[in-house]
C-alpha cells in the first residue's frame, strides 16, 4: 500500500503535529510494510539533512520514508508576515512537489497550513487516489488565536476551504470525539465519512519513572512538589492563569510550578513572574524525547489547559504523554474537552474551570496536600494510557487506509 502525506511540519521539527506524523509515517513502513512519502516543508529548527540547495523541491529518505521537501521560505514565525510567507511558499512548492509522489493509493492531508489540503486533494484526484482529511486543528477558529493579524476575509476563505475539503474527502479523521461533533454539527461533515483516531504517546518509550532522576537532581527538584506544564507555551493554553494561581500559592513552601517548553507566550510569562517576584515558578527549555522520561518523572502532577471555547477545535495531545508517564493532571478545560473526559472517566485527574485562577489554585492544593490521592491517580493514568498507545493509533490508521485503498482498487 502506497501512502502520501502532506504537512509542512515533519522531522526534525519539534512541533507536536510534525513529531506525531513522523512516528506514524515511520511505523507504517516498519510495522506494516507500507510505502510512505511525505511532502514536508523546510525544517524551521535544526538541520534536516536535506541536500536541496536552491532547488524548489528536494528529496531525502529517513527510516524508509521518502521525504519530499517543498522548499518554501524559512522566515521567523514570530510575526504574521513571516508565518504567512512560510505557509504560502510551502503551499506553492508542495503543489509542484505533488508531481513527484508517483501514484499513491491514499493521499492524506493534515492542517499545517490549513490550505495544504487543496494541494493534497488535487494530487489525489490527479492520480486516482483516495483522499483523507486529517484534522489536527479546525479552522478558522484556531486562526483567531493569532494576535497580530485578524481579517474577516481571511477567516471566510479558511471557512470555505475547510468545508470544501470536508465535502470532498473520502474519509475525515478527527483526533477527538468533541472535534468530530464540531465537524458534523458546525461544519457540515458527513457522519458516515467521519473517523475518530486519537493522538498518542509511546508507552514503551515513556513509562512511570522515579522522581530521583538526573533532571530532578540537576535542578534541585527531588524534594519538591512539582506541578508541570510541558509543551507549547502558546496562546491556546491560557497560562497567565497558571501564573495567577502560583501567586496565590506563595505559602506552599515545597511547591514548584515548572513550565517546560517554548512558545508565543513564554517571554511575556517570564516578565510577569519577574515583575511580581513570584518565586515558585521556574522555566525550563524544551526537552527532547530522549529526556522525557526524566522530565516527566520529576513532576508530581501536570496541568493541561485550554482556553474556553476552543475545545474540539484543538485537542491537547500532551495528555497522552502524561498518562504514559503515570502522573495525574489538572484539566483546566471545558468539561467536554477530551482531557476532562479522560480525567473523569479514568479517575486520573481533577477537572477545573478554565480561566479561573482560584479554582486552579484549589486543585493544585488538593494534590499537594494529599500524596496518596496523587499516587492513586497516577496509577490510574498509566492504566488509561493503554488505549492511547502509539501502536493502537498506527494500527487504526493502517486499517482505515487499507480499507480505502481496497475500495479504490475495486472501483
Amino acid at each position: 500500500m502506497k501512502i502520501c502525506f502532506f504537512n509542512r511540519s515533519y522531522w526534525p521539527d519539534q512541533a507536536a503535529t510534525g513529531e506525531l506524523l513522523t512516528e506514524l509515517a515511520q511505523d507504517l513502513v516498519s510495522r506494516h510494510e507500507c510505502s510512505v512519502s511525505v511532502v514536508a516543508g523546510r525544517a524551521l529548527r535544526g538541520s534536516s539533512g536535506e541536500a536541496a540547495g536552491g532547488r524548489l523541491v528536494g528529496e531525502e529518505s529517513r527510516h524508509g520514508v521518502t521525504i519530499v521537501r517543498a522548499n518554501g521560505s524559512r522566515l521567523s514565525p514570530g510575526r504574521f508576515a513571516g508565518r504567512a510567507a512560510n505557509y504560502l511558499t510551502y503551499f506553492a512548492s508542495a503543489t509542484a512537489a505533488s508531481f513527484r509522489i508517483g501514484r499513491p493509493d491514499v493521499v492524506v492531508s493534515l492542517t499545517d497550513p490549513p490550505i495544504i489540503g487543496l494541494a493534497a486533494l488535487w494530487a489525489a484526484r490527479r492520480v486516482g487516489a483516495r483522499f483523507v482529511f486529517l484534522c489536527e486543528d479546525v479552522f478558522p477558529e484556531v486562526a483567531a488565536l493569532v494576535e497580530d493579524f485578524h481579517s474577516r476575509s481571511v477567516d471566510a476563505a479558511l471557512e470555505r476551504t475547510n468545508r470544501y475539503l470536508l465535502r470532498q474527502a473520502d474519509a475525515v479523521v478527527a483526533v477527538g470525539d468533541r472535534m468530530r461533533r464540531r465537524l458534523v454539527d458546525e461544519k457540515g461533515a458527513d457522519p458516515a465519512r467521519m473517523h475518530v483516531i486519537s493522538n498518542w504517546a509511546d508507552c514503551e518509550a515513556i513509562a512511570p519513572g522515579s522522581k530521583d532522576n538526573p533532571f530532578a537532581r540537576a535542578h534541585g527538584l527531588t524534594d519538591r512538589f512539582v506541578l508541570m506544564h510541558s509543551g507549547n507555551v502558546g496562546l491556546a493554553q491560557d497560562l497567565d492563569v497558571l501564573i495567577e494561581a502560583a501567586d496565590r500559592l506563595r505559602s506552599k513552601n515545597r511547591l514548584t510550578i515548572a513550565i517546560v517548553g517554548h512558545g508565543a507566550r513564554r517571554d511575556a510569562l517570564e516578565r510577569m513572574v519577574a515583575a511580581r517576584e513570584i518565586g515558585n515558578v521556574r522555566f525550563f527549555p524544551y526537552q527532547p524525547k530522549a529526556s522525557l522520561s526524566d522530565s516527566f518523572g520529576t513532576a508530581d502532577a501536570f496541568l493541561v489547559s485550554l482556553k474556553q471555547g476552543l475545545e474540539g477545535y484543538i485537542v491537547p495531545s500532551k495528555v497522552y504523554g502524561i498518562l504514559a508517564a503515570g502522573r495525574p493532571y489538572i484539566a483546566a478545560t471545558d468539561p467536554s474537552c477530551e482531557a476532562a473526559v479522560i480525567a473523569r472517566d479514568a479517575g486520573c485527574g481533577i477537572v477545573t474551570t478554565p480561566g479561573d485562577p482560584d479554582a486552579l489554585a484549589g486543585a493544585i492544593v488538593a494534590l499537594y496536600n494529599n500524596p496518596d490521592l496523587t499516587r492513586e491517580m497516577g496509577i490510574k493514568a498509566r492504566r488509561a494510557a493503554a488505549q492511547f498507545d502509539r501502536r493502537v493509533a498506527v494500527q487504526a490508521y493502517h486499517d482505515l487506509f487499507e480499507k480505502l485503498a481496497g475500495a479504490a482498487r475495486a472501483a
